[in-house]
């Protein structure tokens, strides 16, 4: 196992992480994060280097310390290999399987491992699938050739404007993190808020404020740069303003040099719709999620 750490070393292996796009999507995004400072003081191990099999990015032991907060007990994982992935998630000086955990790929070809691990390492095991979408921008650049089954929305891939008497583009406060929590399909919970603030002060947003000064609609990215946790209010629904304002985090993200992806779940049609109209990609092996609790 190596540990792989300084500024030369983590940029050639995020040049070797964008040839393998979109399979890599989750640690290239996250080590990318890394390069622009760690706020979340992640560290990067492989099971030997240059010629990797196996990646897992994961944090530090010491902000590990609440065995029953998978926000932060969080892996990112990609691999060439099978047999060598489970041999080395196996270990426990890569993956501490008696905490609450949650393990994220895009990769399903994961499943078949982490099944054989909560077997071996005793944990029950609660699988979730998304469709993994990424602008065509990000797309394009390492497989052209998902852009040949495409018909793109007669849109033009942008949003309709907003109001800006009433709606005012804005970014997200640390104050706000409840707001998000409260309807964030994975959160609504202590701990949940908790990395939600840590990801509003780490990260860009945007948001936009009603007439009540608070937000109406928000978009922010979490540690392996992803847009993340977006909604809306139930009752400024249905008027294009999430579009508006992925549109707007997309940008933002685009001009810092980030892959701009999101995850929508299978059913939420309406999220769909949208990041097809703002000419989002669907991708291969969709966004994988695996949350693990110790027997």
């Amino acid at each position: 196992m190596s540990l792989l750490q300084g500024a030369k070393v983590l940029q050639t292996l995020e040049e070797a992480l964008r040839k393998s796009l979109p399979a890599s999507i989750k640690v290239y995004g996250t080590v990318f994060h890394i390069r622009q400072g760690n706020p979340f003081k992640l560290k990067v191990l492989v099971d030997k280097w240059p010629d990797f099999n196996t990646l897992v990015v994961r944090p530090q032991e010491q902000d590990m310390i609440d065995d029953l907060d998978h926000y932060t007990n969080t892996y990112q994982i990609y691999s060439k290999d099978p047999q060598n992935c489970q041999e080395f998630l196996g270990s426990p000086e890569v993956v501490n399987w008696k905490q609450h955990l949650q393990i994220q790929s895009s990769q399903p070809s994961l499943n078949d491992i982490i099944e054989n691990l909560a077997a071996t390492e005793s944990f029950k095991l609660r699988r979730t699938q998304c469709v993994l979408y990424a602008t065509s921008e990000t797309a394009k650049k390492p497989a052209p050739s998902l852009m040949d089954t495409q018909t793109l929305s007669p849109s033009g891939g942008k949003p309709k404007p907003t109001n800006q008497e009433m709606f005012k583009l804005s970014s997200l406060d640390v104050t706000h993190a409840a707001l998000v929590n409260k309807f964030w399909s994975f959160g609504g919970n202590e701990k949940s808020q908790r990395f939600i603030e840590r990801c509003i002060q780490a990260f860009p947003s945007s948001c936009l404020l009603g007439p009540k000064g608070t937000p109406v609609s928000w978009s922010l990215m979490d540690q392996t740069g992803e847009m993340q946790m977006a909604g809306t209010l139930p009752e400024y629904r249905h008027h294009g303003l999430i579009t508006y304002v992925v549109y707007v985090q997309g940008q933002t993200m685009d001009r810092l040099g980030f892959p701009i992806y999101a995850h929508v779940d299978n059913n939420n049609k309406a999220m769909q719709k949208m990041s097809h109209n703002l000419h989002h990609i669907p991708i291969p092996g969709g966004w994988n999620q695996w949350n693990c609790v110790p027997l």
